[in-house]
């Protein structure tokens, strides 16, 4: 497929789209940068030939979004900011100002993955940029990194508010009643201070760099682009093809086991919405004493026809609720977004469909604003595609137990209609066994809708852009 057609073809889009899309948390006073780059975009591209209007286009559509979020939000303030907001195990209470802090710092340290443009070309093409063809597989990296900030970072890190406010990411600027440590720096040799928790943050920053460099646009990161279209032509795709959430739930799996750099790390993906313990077991257990390895669980389910059984809505909002959750590869027709809340009746989402230039992150302290998102946005569930895979993370034995327990329980809310995926004792060898258990019930409805929900290879992905 040719992905100057498919981008051409989400550009024609109305701008109005999503207007019901709503912020949560904005801050006062909006900056309105992204509107003057907008103007300033098409001022200075407006010589250039036809060729490089492809890629102008891409750049104006993901400006126009961030203007578009901000238009939306003074559109629609009159939306209900007063229902806790829950994002990936924690519970936010938006009426508090401590509260919507905490919120800001744990959402701004999720890494936003989107589109790229001048990137090496990719595999068996001339292809430099993903836009218009890679959002799903952005969307899995952004789930796979929240695995890995919670196999490597202590609980509860969030990416320091300081470095936000610092010259070179680690060269921070603070007042001089704060503690700290003086330093000098410059040709003039002023004295600046250095505050003490910038450099017990510095271990963890390094991490933190790291895993970003992990996602790198380049043929070497074990999670990079290049790499994901690689291990996909295993599943009979290739640059500029569509990747769908269950696709990419197996790229995902080969990228962990083909690398060294994320020790005690393993993924496994269920397998018609069944998740076999005794597989687990074997991917986990190593010879005493060593202790089980972490493990991420990747389920890809579908959660209706065309469109989503609002049946299982509950449901979602209950796994989403679980610290073991680490968000959905999802998202509504036409576009794959990376869900990791909701408040209320509306999901709250990361979107990877901005077209920003490739970042070399073998610079030293390069820049990391593009890798994270400030501001969420939401999107009612009605308008959720029904196919989606669900991303649990698990450090431990004990860990892996409870989420068991934890998920099990979630589960059970939408036992009025068929559960969306089931833990079963044994190995996936012994299915044909398990389907013809009397005791199993559940998995052979869920079995049988299944056959019959899936008629057409066109509902079991996202819809091309």
């Amino acid at each position: 497929m040719n992905p100057s057609s498919s981008s051409a073809s989400s550009e024609s889009q109305s701008p109005d789209d999503d207007l019901t899309e709503d912020w949560l948390f904005l801050p006062n006073n909006v900056n309105t940068a992204t509107q003057q780059h907008l103007e300033e975009e098409e001022e200075s591209n407006t010589e250039q030939d036809e060729e490089d209007r492809g890629r102008l286009r891409s750049k104006l559509v993901s400006a126009w979004n961030s203007v578009k979020y901000v238009w939306s939000w003074k559109q629609k303030s009159k939306y209900s900011k007063s229902s806790p907001v829950v994002m990936l195990g924690k519970s936010y209470e938006p009426r508090d100002q401590a509260e919507r802090e905490r919120f800001r710092r744990c959402f701004t340290s999720l890494l936003w993955l989107t589109y790229r443009r001048g990137f090496p070309p990719l595999p068996e093409g001339a292809l430099t940029t993903d836009s218009g063809w890679g959002c799903v597989l952005r969307t899995g990296q952004m789930l796979l990194a929240r695995g890995l900030l919670l196999h490597l970072m202590p609980p509860g890190w969030t990416w320091s508010a300081s470095q936000h406010a610092v010259r070179d990411d680690m060269d921070l600027l603070v007042s001089s009643t704060e503690r700290g440590l003086y330093l000098k720096d410059g040709p003039d040799k002023k004295t600046r201070r250095l505050s003490l928790d910038s450099l017990l943050d510095r271990p963890m920053e390094a991490s933190h760099r790291r895993v970003v460099t992990w996602f790198a646009d380049h043929p070497t990161a074990p999670f990079g682009i290049h790499k994901l279209v690689e291990l996909g032509k295993s599943s009979g795709k290739k640059a500029g093809d569509w990747y769908g959430p269950s696709i990419v739930a197996h790229i995902l799996r080969r990228a962990v086991d083909a690398t060294t750099d994320v020790p005690n790390l393993v993924v496994y993906v269920a397998q018609d919405c069944t998740i076999y313990l005794e597989d687990v077991k074997r991917l986990c257990e190593r010879p005493p004493p060593q202790s089980w390895k972490s493990v991420i669980i990747l389920v890809p389910v579908r959660l209706g026809g065309q469109d989503l059984n609002p049946s299982y809505v509950t449901c979602v909002k209950k796994l989403l609720t679980l610290e073991s959750c680490i968000g959905i590869i999802g998202g509504k027709p036409k576009h794959s977004l990376f869900f990791v809340g909701f408040q209320d009746d509306h999901l709250l989402y990361l979107d990877p469909h901005y077209c920003r230039p490739t970042v070399d992150t073998k610079k030293q302290n390069f820049p990391l604003e593009s890798f994270h998102c400030k501001y969420p946005r939401t999107m009612s569930f009605s308008r959720m595609d029904p196919s989606c895979t669900f991303g649990f993370y698990a450090k431990g034995q004990k860990d892996f137990e409870a989420l068991c327990t934890d998920v099990n329980e979630a589960l059970s809310t939408s036992a009025e209609t068929y559960p969306m995926f089931i833990f079963v004792e044994g190995k996936s060898q012994e299915e044909e066994e398990v389907r013809k258990s009397s005791t199993n019930i559940a998995y052979i409805q869920r079995k049988s809708e299944r056959k019959q929900v899936v008629t057409s290879s066109s509902m079991d992905e996202f819809v091309l852009l």
